[in-house]
């Protein structure tokens, strides 16, 4: 590709001079038109679409049949004139043809979604003429879209929810399901790319514009549902007892079981009508979604994630009692959002409430988490806080998942490491980071910036989760907590409810932090290489001794050093990533001692070291 050089502010050059990174030329647009500025801020001509969902859904748990209406006000902000619309009908990866990134079972193959009827600005289509495509359905309009109109769109369809295969949505067991991507959306028209033209084959995951939502979903009775957003009509559709505890637990601290195992059992937790319709609203989040189940018990807690309003959240715990795992899950979630809230990312939790539901995935939505039971204490607290933390990324942010996996992975992982120690100062979470250093540099390892459309497997694995989690937690060290945070605040100010590309995050960061960050995101985010240190000698100085560690590798990672002195007593040393930025190959680290010195070992959990053979020194 031909390298095109990003701009910043002069302020925030640092002495020493670093090279612009690397610009893709389709990405060099949006500057030229002043939709996104080399200052990290949103460009003076930036805009994004949006629109306001009403949907109707029935769903019938035995034939697992979906079936419903929605209604779009759409708004094209954009200064383009639109002659189509494209729609996503994700449910369609389950259709009989579509591509599959993954075998499905038989049974689960079926007809997708079926469109009965669709008007666009009060013009009927004749549906037997649709022709989608899989995930997209291209739609040519009579009367092109133009700049800041809207158009209304119309739809009535249905489809039937898969019952084993279950990727990110489906029946979870008899009497119990969890409904992702159940109607047709109109899909992104950005400033990059124009449509996103990207089919869904179950891997890279999604890219959706921010909306307003009104559900309505109707579910026979004994059955409750959880949804995105709040529930409007909770005194309707619940009897007086449970809506009482709900408005409880939206109220205190404590743990409310608003429905227990017995509860559960005695089947009047719902309104006794043959079907009820649950009725839920949200604002300018980027998909809705929603669970249901007639045995599963209820806990919830909420807390002030806002000091300066009191604003509070509620949080969810909703499973199969039988599953043992689950009954510490509320107490996960909460410490989750109050950990966000208030050390990392220090950001008050934006959603006035998030739903852990026990189902047979590890898959995050807004204001709910789709998690299946762990055979570990362990595992329950990663998964939970990994999960919930994409509640930032990428929902709050806008991310493209669908192309940049590590914006919105990469700080779940880094969230996993920070926030799983909080709630259980005994784990030392290491996800992800030995297979990094066991794939570095080889055939399986890319640049992180690489496409995620491009990569499967390990390389997919490597470049959204580990590689990009260590990146940031390296910065964060190198900053330090007060300085990284406003660094990691400037970029979310000035991207939440909006839809950052890479370099938006990385040119926010470097004006947020008032220092140049280039000579890292080049060669973390954007160089090969591999993470080597090694122990070149150890050497009795006035003050002690010095330890020089050499830089085999290229990849810059922190130095951690464990001196084990005569007496066995330990010492820890570290150093941040910062004593490579001049480009230096090794680093001289002073030990201050009159001991002599036993052993030196280098190296800790979160620092990966492809060739760990040199990284002990024996004493003699």
């Amino acid at each position: 590709m031909r390298i095109l050089s990003i701009l910043f502010l002069f302020l925030a050059l640092p002495a020493l001079a670093q090279r612009p990174l690397p610009l893709p030329r389709n990405l060099q647009a949006p500057y030229t038109k002043g939709t996104r500025a080399e200052t990290g801020l949103p460009g003076p001509n930036y805009w994004q679409n949006t629109a306001d969902y009403d949907l109707a859904v029935n769903f019938n748990p035995d034939t697992r049949l979906v079936s419903g209406t929605v209604d779009i006000k759409y708004v094209n902000n954009s200064p383009d004139s639109l002659k189509q619309l494209w729609f996503k009908l994700y449910p369609n990866l389950y259709q009989k043809g579509a591509p599959r990134s993954r075998a499905i079972a038989p049974a689960d193959v079926s007809d997708g979604v079926k469109i009965f009827n669709l008007s666009i600005n009060g013009e009927t289509f004749d549906v037997s003429k649709l022709a989608p495509d899989a995930t997209n359905l291209p739609i040519t309009l009579r009367r092109a879209l133009r700049a800041h109109q809207i158009a209304t769109v119309r739809a009535t369809y249905a489809y039937t929810l898969n019952k084993g295969s279950h990727q990110r949505t489906g029946e979870v067991e008899p009497g119990a399901a969890f409904v992702a991507y159940f109607f047709p959306r109109i899909a992104v028209y950005d400033d990059l790319d124009g449509w996103n033209r990207v089919p869904y084959t179950g891997d890279q995951e999604f890219y959706n514009d921010f909306a307003n939502f009104k559900a309505a979903i109707t579910v026979p009775k004994n059955f409750v549902v959880w949804a995105t957003g709040d529930l409007t009509n909770a005194a309707e559709v619940l009897t007086p007892k449970y809506a009482q505890r709900l408005r409880d637990a939206e109220q205190q601290d404590a743990v409310v079981s608003i429905i227990s195992e017995d509860d559960a059992k005695r089947r009047d937790i719902t309104a006794q009508t043959d079907q009820n319709t649950w009725r839920f609203e949200a604002k300018n989040v980027t998909d809705f979604v929603f669970a249901t189940a007639d045995h599963y018990a209820w806990q919830s807690t909420s807390l002030v994630v806002d000091p300066a309003t009191k604003r509070r959240t509620r949080v969810d715990a909703v499973y199969n009692p039988k599953h043992e795992d689950y009954k510490e899950v509320i107490n996960f979630s909460r410490k989750t959002v109050e950990a966000m809230s208030y050390t990392f990312p220090k950001w008050p939790f934006p959603y006035a409430h998030e739903t852990v539901f026990d189902g047979l995935d590890q898959m995050e939505y807004p204001m709910m988490v789709n998690d299946n039971p762990t055979e570990t204490r362990e595992d329950a607290i990663t998964l939970t806080d990994h999960e919930i933390f994409h509640t930032m990324f990428p929902f709050y942010m806008g991310i493209n998942e669908t192309k940049y996996g590590w914006m919105d992975e990469g700080w779940a992982t880094i969230g996993e490491w920070l926030i799983s120690g909080i709630i259980d100062p005994k784990l030392d979470d290491d996800y992800g980071v030995a297979r990094y250093a066991a794939q570095a540099a080889t055939e399986n390892d890319l640049p992180i910036v690489t496409l995620s459309t491009q990569q499967t497997g390990m390389p997919f694995f490597l470049n959204s989760y580990p590689k990009p989690g260590m990146g940031y937690l390296y910065v964060k060290d190198l900053l330090g907590d007060e300085l990284f945070t406003k660094a990691l605040h400037t970029y979310i100010r000035n991207w939440n409810g909006k839809h950052p590309m890479p370099y938006d995050f990385f040119n926010s960061m470097n004006a947020g932090a008032g220092r140049n960050l280039n000579w890292f995101w080049q060669r973390w985010f954007f160089d090969d290489g591999y993470p080597d240190l090694a122990i070149a000698r150890v050497t009795k100085s006035t003050a002690g001794y010095d330890v020089q560690v050499q830089a085999k590798g290229t990849k810059p990672v922190p130095v951690d050093l464990t001196i084990t002195f005569a007496d066995n007593t330990t010492q820890k040393i570290h150093r941040s990533i910062g004593v490579w930025e001049s480009g230096a190959n090794s680093v001289t680290v002073p030990v201050p001692t009159k001991q002599p010195l036993k052993r030196v070992t280098l190296g800790s959990t979160l620092v990966p070291d492809s060739y760990p053979k040199d990284n002990v020194w024996e004493g003699k």
